[in-house]
């Protein structure tokens, strides 16, 4: 097996104030280029957004976009039309395409909110731009892994256009969920919250591991934890 570990005090962090990020990979002024993704994951960023602030119009493209809230709520305004209000449990997924403008601002005037800002490389450039927005509740993550996206939209997820199918779950102490990584994949494994142990290793809150080489993954709640996981071609 061949394990890359990304402890989270070691990510590359931006604080702006309203504004304060935490990049597992090279992103913005944040460069190291022994972490410039993994596979066709590209960005993974833990966004915290105080309140009433928030990222103004900009652009994107030929890029999957994925954001996964976890606390608070989240205002979406883009280019093709779509306004929404993106809560926790929520996952919004763009495919940019050829191009989108939007902007993402915090919808509360009191609280933070707290997002996952996931880019993954498409298979295709020049794809016509769309967007999914789905609820996944708790319920459906604990003591599970729920397929959030995947290529042909099995299961309720939302389609993306690459070899990746994304899991979320939810694990109580003492709790586990296996996963059989198919032949020549790999993935990754990003701790939203809580601690968790992969394999035998221990990972905590930011943690993430990217997983070659190994077929079977055993993931046991340390304490009550949230993690996504990534299994790509």
């Amino acid at each position: 097996m061949s394990i890359t570990l990304r402890y989270s005090e070691d990510r590359g962090i931006a604080d702006f104030g309203w504004l304060n990020s935490k990049h597992s990979f090279s992103f913005g002024y944040y460069y190291d280029p022994n972490y410039m993704g993994f596979g066709n994951l590209r960005v993974i960023n833990e966004d915290r957004v105080t309140a009433g602030k928030g990222f103004p119009p900009h652009g994107h493209r030929d890029m999957e976009i994925l954001t996964y809230v976890f606390e608070g709520s989240l205002e979406h305004k883009d280019s093709m039309g779509h306004v929404s209000i993106i809560k926790k449990g929520y996952v919004q997924l763009i495919s940019a395409g050829t191009g989108i403008l939007h902007s993402e601002f915090n919808y509360s005037n009191i609280d933070d909110v707290r997002f996952l800002q996931i880019w993954i490389y498409p298979y295709q450039k020049g794809l016509k731009p769309s967007y999914d927005q789905k609820y996944f509740p708790d319920v459906e993550k604990k003591g599970f892994l729920r397929l959030l996206v995947s290529p042909d939209g099995r299961d309720r997820s939302m389609v993306i256009h690459q070899d990746v199918n994304l899991y979320a779950s939810i694990l109580q102490q003492g709790e586990s969920v296996t996963h059989n990584l198919g032949n020549k994949r790999h993935a990754w494994l990003q701790v939203v919250k809580g601690s968790l142990e992969l394999n035998n290793f221990k990972l905590k809150s930011g943690d993430g591991v990217g997983i070659t080489e190994e077929n079977n993954l055993v993931i046991t709640g340390i304490n009550d934890a949230e993690f996504l996981l990534f299994d790509m071609g």
